[in-house]
């Protein structure tokens, strides 16, 4: 058993929506990181087991009320769960107080807040320089800028799951930056918990529906993000995703033309075994195996696949993983592990329940 000395505290702040609690989840299992701390809004008083009794025994907490010196008290590192435009009011002052945190929306995903105000709009901010600051969340790509950040950014599950595909491809110069499109599919619960319309079993039950077809809001982010960690040129990108009926899971599906033409599968997979071989939450699978979302649902795994075609000289990257870990709140935990110097895997399940 691990001594109390060694376990470092967390709060998580928006616990209980659906990232929140994956992420307590996460936390009461791992050897090393214990909640200390519930924060949240509408659910202020509530006892955690009345919220989560499926989650037993869970933290024996009450949610509070999110105040920056509460938490400094109470917790060393913190997880932001919340809506887009709140991180950013909370933030700062968890910062100013020496705590480090990690957060799961997109207040801090892009470096200017111009970009972010041009995408999400909202409230005006004067955070400018913690934008600046917060490194991109993603550990295969950014490892040892995120091991010394006190502000990580998380990306959501759409552009880790497209950048995990795109990436390599970038890097080595394997396909050209224009054209590329991506299409992905995802689970409902890719939306939140908060109820909505369009989110309702009668309206996605036995049906696929696509949205943010003429620029979805994470459209920007992946074309800042892969121009950076992808070290090319700025490109553009044609970023659709559909809505399926199902809980969880997100497959993106990447496509674009070869550079230089004539590669084959087996050269770009022998290329992504090498960039990933040493980052134990990605798999990339055999040419000619494609990924299904089953096989990395309730894991911190991503399952890659590479294919070409000659007769139009495209690379195809099919990419599946499940879009509340990997995707949300495993990320977080497998970024708190780095900044922790802890391996990265830690408190993490990398084996699907199947079926």
């Amino acid at each position: 058993m691990v001594s109390a000395l060694l376990l470092h505290r967390v709060a998580v702040i928006g616990a209980s929506g659906y990232g929140g609690l994956q992420t307590v989840r996460l936390l009461q299992s791992h050897p090393r990181l214990q909640v200390t701390f519930l924060g949240g809004h509408g659910s202020v008083g509530r006892h955690w087991r009345e919220l989560a009794p499926f989650l037993d025994p869970g933290p024996d907490l009450r949610v509070a009320q999110p105040d920056p010196d509460a938490i400094a008290a109470a917790a060393d590192l913190v997880v932001l769960s919340l809506p887009n435009g709140r991180a950013s009011t909370l933030a700062p002052a968890l910062l100013e107080r020496g705590l480090r945190v990690v957060d799961l929306s997109a207040d801090y995903r892009f470096p200017r807040l111009e970009d972010w105000r041009q995408v999400y709009g909202g409230a005006e901010r004067a955070d400018a320089r913690f934008c600046g600051e917060a490194v991109y969340g993603l550990p295969e790509f950014n490892r040892q800028a995120i091991a010394t950040a006190r502000l990580v950014a998380c990306p959501g599950c759409f552009p880790t799951t497209s950048l995990l595909a795109l990436l390599p491809l970038l890097q080595a110069g394997l396909i050209l930056p224009e054209g590329i499109i991506i299409d992905a599919k995802t689970g409902t619960s890719g939306g939140g918990r908060e109820a909505r319309q369009h989110l309702l079993l009668a309206e996605a039950g036995e049906a696929v529906a696509p949205y943010g077809v003429e620029g979805h809001r994470h459209t920007r982010e992946m074309e800042i993000q892969a121009a950076t960690l992808g070290r090319t040129r700025p490109l553009r990108l044609q970023f659709t995703p559909h809505l399926l009926p199902m809980v969880r899971g997100l497959l993106a599906t990447v496509y674009g033309q070869l550079a230089p033409p004539g590669c084959s599968a087996a050269q770009i997979t022998s290329h992504f075994l090498d960039t990933y071989r040493h980052q134990p939450c990605v798999e990339v699978l055999p040419v000619g195996v494609y990924p299904s979302t089953k096989w990395a649902r309730q894991t911190n795994r991503a399952l890659l696949s590479v294919a070409t075609n000659p007769h139009t000289g495209q690379v195809i990257v099919m990419a599946a993983l499940d879009n509340l870990l990997k995707g949300q709140a495993g990320q977080a935990v497998q970024c708190l592990n780095i900044m922790l110097e802890l391996p990265e895997s830690t408190g993490l399940p990398l084996t699907p329940f199947y079926p």
